[in-house]
């Protein structure tokens, strides 16, 4: 069975990703052929990245990046869960991200972003980033607005349309993260 982690993207007080990952969460559950896990960032309390080794070479020195690197590796995907701050991704992304490389490599990764214009250049400034580990991004996303999707730009109350559109990102993801499979166990 395929594991698929949902990565709550920001460490903001105040967040919304939390919400949105929750909403995630329960509409991929009722799917047999993955097991989705809520992966929230805060919960590993990554300082600025201070490891003295390149990730790629794969010397973790610090216990925050060994216990994040083995908590990533267990995964075959990732559907990112993205506000946009400044026209891009929130650094506690990048900064998570940017600690782990051989753990992200051929694994597939979906995007809901949200944000005043759906957080759509968070998502493209994510997926560069996610090209160059390697990871392979689906076409499919959604795009939440701060304005439709928020009540009062606070609580998270999705549009009714946004269920349907999350069906192909789910279809996509499991498709690309079981075709890339033969890659991670060769």
């Amino acid at each position: 069975m395929l594991k698929i982690g949902i990565i709550v993207g920001t460490t903001r007080p105040g967040r919304h990703a939390d919400a949105v990952a929750k909403w995630v969460h329960a509409r991929a559950a009722p799917r047999t052929t993955a097991e989705f896990q809520i992966v929230d960032i805060a919960d590993f309390h990554l300082p600025l990245l201070d490891e003295p080794m390149p990730p790629s070479m794969g010397q973790y020195a610090k216990d925050h990046t060994k216990a994040w690197a083995a908590r990533i590796a267990t995964f075959d995907g990732f559907i990112f869960i993205t506000p946009e701050y400044n026209h891009g991704i929130p650094g506690s992304l990048k900064n998570a991200i940017d600690f782990l490389y051989k753990e992200w490599n051929n694994k597939a990764a979906a995007i809901v972003s949200y944000g005043s214009v759906g957080g759509v250049r968070s998502a493209e400034q994510l997926r560069q980033v996610l090209g160059e580990l390697q990871i392979a991004d689906v076409r499919a996303s959604v795009s939440l607005s701060l304005f439709d999707d928020f009540e009062h730009y606070q609580a998270f109350k999705p549009r009714p349309a946004l269920e349907a559109a999350l069906e192909p990102l789910f279809d996509q993801l499991l498709a690309w993260a079981g075709a890339l499979k033969p890659l991670r166990s060769a």
